[in-house]
């Protein structure tokens, strides 16, 4: 036990140092197999990479083709035209819905969180300076937008944070869409009603736009971008194949990347670039997610495993609320929604299946938990996703965290706890 916790701790101190997870993860799961008895280099060859190797075979190809069909989006100007589009309906009064939307539609959509950030800040930098409103509300809206309700809560996100939980439970990306919705609910309307507030409080406090100092951010030319509605098509494609048609994940993206093909079949010879970059990106990010993994498979290994066990499953109530203990705490240690969850689920998932079965509690219910969980404690100052998007809108964390914080982190914890109260009424 006291090598898991420790194997946590420094897993948490050094990625919040900014030391990369690719190596810090063996490394802290060496001190886990010292401690539980293990030997160490059975416990990093065989142990360790069994689960990266595991995770990495599975997920691979989602990795690769949504990141593939996020660069296209981007490349193509597609995802600005959506973003633009969006703005333009719900107008330039309304800059902070504005913004959350067109972030919502294209993470929804399947576009990665980081491509999101790029396509949409020319736009909002637009829209704040229209409305007069400061840049340090920027990265909070934008969060609220992409790293929250469309990542783990709308049933049917291709999101990777919705998808992974099925290969433990049985379910398919539209699990419990009762819960996912109230839950969606609370964290958007949450979101907007505060940052709306802060809107209020900062212009009363004197704080208007100010422009970017050392930063040049080019306007989106809507003359240049391709047709709103065609750019939308490719979205709509991937979540109806999805879900409607019951494509599996990968055909679905496959069925997008072909569409924006033949809808911008004229620039053909630049997609080779937005491809290789595409998959070049996916390979850092899957690398990531794995080595998280393969440190969960070494905690499972360890004799104290059983311990921590008891432990996380001896919490009061029920065992959604475990879950979503666990998995918040994991995604927190390492900076990382899919990480956390990915370490809670294979050290876990297999007694919560069981738990599901014996309390007759729908497997649906811990997946939809499970997804929103990984949403809360991963926004802590650490994340790559929060690092980038301060970078991207030249903020720092003194201007803009405790928005990103509020939106990113609170709300969705208190989201996951009106998911597991609809759980026990029966609302699944």
């Amino acid at each position: 036990m006291f090598g898991i916790v420790l194997g946590l701790i420094l897993l948490m101190f050094l990625a919040y140092r900014g030391w990369s997870i690719i190596w810090v993860a063996p490394i802290t799961a060496g001190v886990v197999a010292i401690f539980g008895g293990l030997d160490l280099l059975d416990a990093y060859t065989d142990t360790y990479m069994q689960g990266f190797v595991n995770f990495a075979k599975q997920w691979f190809p989602v990795f690769m083709l949504g990141a593939i069909f996020g660069k296209l989006m981007e490349d193509t100007g597609a995802a600005s035209s959506v973003a633009l589009a969006i703005t333009k309906v719900i107008g330039k009064k309304r800059a902070i819905l504005g913004v959350v939307a067109a972030c919502a539609v294209l993470t929804y959509g399947g576009v990665s969180l980081f491509v999101v950030v790029f396509a949409v800040y020319p736009l909002a930098i637009a829209l704040f300076r229209e409305a007069k409103i400061t840049r340090r509300l920027l990265p909070g809206t934008i969060a609220l937008g992409a790293f929250t309700f469309t990542m783990t809560a709308i049933p049917g996100t291709p999101q990777i944070q919705n998808l992974i939980p099925t290969s433990y439970y049985g379910t398919t990306a539209t699990a419990a869409p009762f819960m996912g919705i109230i839950a969606a609910l609370v964290m958007g309307v949450g979101g907007y009603m505060y940052l709306i507030w802060r809107e209020r409080k900062t212009k009363e406090a004197g704080e208007f736009f100010t422009e970017p100092n050392e930063q040049k951010v080019e306007a989106i030319e809507d003359h240049k971008l391709p047709n709103a509605f065609l750019s939308f098509l490719p979205l709509v494609t991937v979540i109806l194949t999805l879900n409607l048609l019951k494509w599996d994940i990968i055909v679905a993206l496959l069925a997008g990347i072909l569409l924006i093909v033949l809808l911008n079949v004229g620039i053909l010879k630049k997609f080779t670039q937005s491809v290789n970059k595409g998959a070049a990106g996916s390979v850092i990010a899957i690398v990531n997610t794995s080595a998280a993994v393969g440190f969960g498979s070494v905690v499972r290994a360890v004799p104290g495993f059983e311990k921590l066990t008891d432990l996380v499953m001896g919490i009061q109530g029920s065992p959604l609320i475990s879950q979503a203990v666990a998995i918040n705490v994991l995604a927190g240690s390492t900076g990382s929604a899919s990480g956390g969850l990915g370490i809670a689920l294979e050290a876990l998932g297999d007694r919560y299946m069981e738990l599901a079965l014996q309390t007759g509690i729908s497997p649906e219910a811990f997946h939809r938990v499970a997804s929103i969980a990984s949403g809360g404690l991963d926004t802590l100052p650490h994340n790559g996703a929060v690092l980038t998007l301060l970078t991207i809108t030249a903020m720092t964390h003194k201007d803009s965290y405790k928005d990103i914080f509020v939106v990113g982190c609170a709300i969705p914890i208190l989201s996951v706890v009106v998911a597991i109260l609809c759980a026990s009424i029966g609302i699944v």
